[in-house]
């Protein structure tokens, strides 16, 4: 009787249940990932061999040979380059610049230059400046108290957002648009506040823009530290009369050819629904581009590599596309869609990893309600692994061309709160890397793609006239 007792108090205080295939897979896709994952060795080459990889730059090549030659040691179907034009804008010397509070009395503080800006006059530029906290109060301020000038955009990311990327969408229109407006009023150039949340001394490089300014007035734009838009802004308040030096050499030159690589496995059932994980190879030329995005392709190679070590036969065709320019251009993202068009070929999926190397949270999805619904169903299978975090909304700029009515995309959700202390910037380097959390990353993508694959989309109801 002791004995029956006994053994009926063990059976009720251990946990017993038959996993399901699903939960088998995706732990066999983590357990692999943190064991045996390869994304960690690629990206330390990526980032410490080639290093920043702007579009139209050698180290662009060599990134596109490499991740070829990686993909095709995979044992993939196939291995392939797809041409694609891309800008080819260079930095020059390193930018110079400082704050002159009366003649001969100066600060040095740390700039770059937007990434499309012209350069400064040859001796550089220095000019009265004007302090602005957005776009919308150069009307406020009129041509009179701008032109001649050097504007000062110094609104800060909003440090009450703990979503750090709506902080960032909140004043990146400044970095962006700043010149080509400033410009209207008369300014000689424009300094730009770092899209930083902390205060350092890294100044943060982007992509802008003059729209339809015509090539004579465009004026020379350029990123300053946090650290040092603050001393900008206190100096300025103490003396309005104040004035400011930068000197850059950057240029645009005529386009290039480089590629976007790609690699597939064939569907074993639905060979023509295709499926699509990806990041942009290109970065930009201050760091290595480790978090930005080094991290979302290498961790793109390895869902491939996961699943096809794990010996899961895919049922659509699973295809990793390392798309080049998505930085200052986004050309590659734009003629991988073109093309597929042009071929006719059906996507039903893909799945974008651009927020850096971060640990994992979820995913954000551009999809039909009842698709959602479906990934929703999905949320126990992912629970073990602390992923929690599935809603409606951006899914990745590369991917986003494809959007029609009835494809999923999907976007990786890390925790955001560190990629833009290195966003865009010199420290954006595979030391600020970690292992784990990036391996984290690669095995929650694979178990979507797995699980997309396994019980494919959900079609789209109609709404009749």
């Amino acid at each position: 009787m002791r004995i029956v007792l006994l053994f009926t108090l063990l059976l009720v205080n251990t946990p017993f249940f038959a996993q399901s295939a699903d939960e088998k897979q995706i732990k066999a896709i983590y357990d692999m990932a943190l064991t045996k994952g390869k994304a960690y060795d690629w990206l330390n080459y990526l980032s410490n061999q080639i290093g920043g990889r702007l579009s139209g730059s050698v180290q662009a090549q060599h990134a596109v040979e490499y991740t070829k030659e990686q993909l095709d040691s995979l044992g993939l179907d196939r291995v392939w380059l797809q041409p694609v034009m891309v800008p080819k804008w260079v930095r020059g010397t390193p930018e110079f610049a400082y704050i002159e509070t009366k003649p001969g009395l100066t600060t040095n503080v740390p700039i770059c230059a937007l990434g499309g800006s012209v350069g400064t006059p040859d001796g550089g530029l220095k000019a009265n400046i004007v302090e602005v906290q957005g776009i919308e109060d150069l009307e406020k301020l009129g041509r009179k108290k701008i032109e001649g000038k050097i504007v000062f955009y110094n609104r800060p990311m909003e440090p009450t957002l703990v979503n750090t990327f709506a902080a960032y969408s909140n004043c990146v229109d400044q970095r962006y648009s700043g010149a080509a407006e400033a410009a209207k009023f008369g300014a000689l150039g424009v300094i730009v506040r770092s899209m930083n949340l902390r205060l350092d001394d890294y100044p943060h490089t982007g992509s802008m823009g003059y729209g339809d300014t015509p090539v004579k007035n465009r004026i020379p734009a350029a990123a300053i530290s946090t650290n040092a838009a603050e001393l900008l802004s206190t100096t300025l308040k103490l003396n309005p009369d104040i004035k400011f030096y930068f000197r850059q050499n950057c240029k645009q030159l005529e386009d290039v050819q480089s590629y976007n690589v790609i690699g597939e496995i064939t569907g074993s059932t639905y060979p023509n629904e295709v499926m699509v994980v990806g990041g942009h190879l290109d970065s930009w030329d201050l760091g290595d581009g480790s978090h930005d995005d080094g991290a979302g392709c290498v961790q793109s190679m390895d869902v491939l590599r996961l699943l096809k070590e794990t010996g899961y036969k895919p049922k659509r065709t699973l295809r990793v596309v390392l798309f080049m320019n998505e930085e200052n251009g986004l050309r590659g993202g734009n003629k991988y869609a073109e093309v597929a068009q042009n071929k006719g070929e059906n996507h039903v999926f893909a799945l974008e990893s651009d927020s850096g190397g971060f640990t994992p949270r979820g995913f954000s999805f551009d999809c039909s309600d009842e698709n959602f619904e479906q990934v929703q169903s999905w949320k126990g299978l992912f629970e073990p692994y602390l992923i929690h975090l599935f809603e409606k909304g951006h899914s990745g700029a590369d991917i986003g061309p494809m959007k029609n009515e009835s494809i999923v995309l999907a976007g990786l959700v890390p925790d955001s709160q560190r990629y833009f202390d290195h966003h865009h910037a010199e420290n954006d380097t595979f030391e600020h890397v970690n292992k784990r959390e990036l391996e984290l990353g690669s095995a929650t993508m694979a178990s979507l793609v797995y699980l997309m694959d396994k019980y494919g989309t959900v079609p789209s109801k109609k709404i009749k006239g």
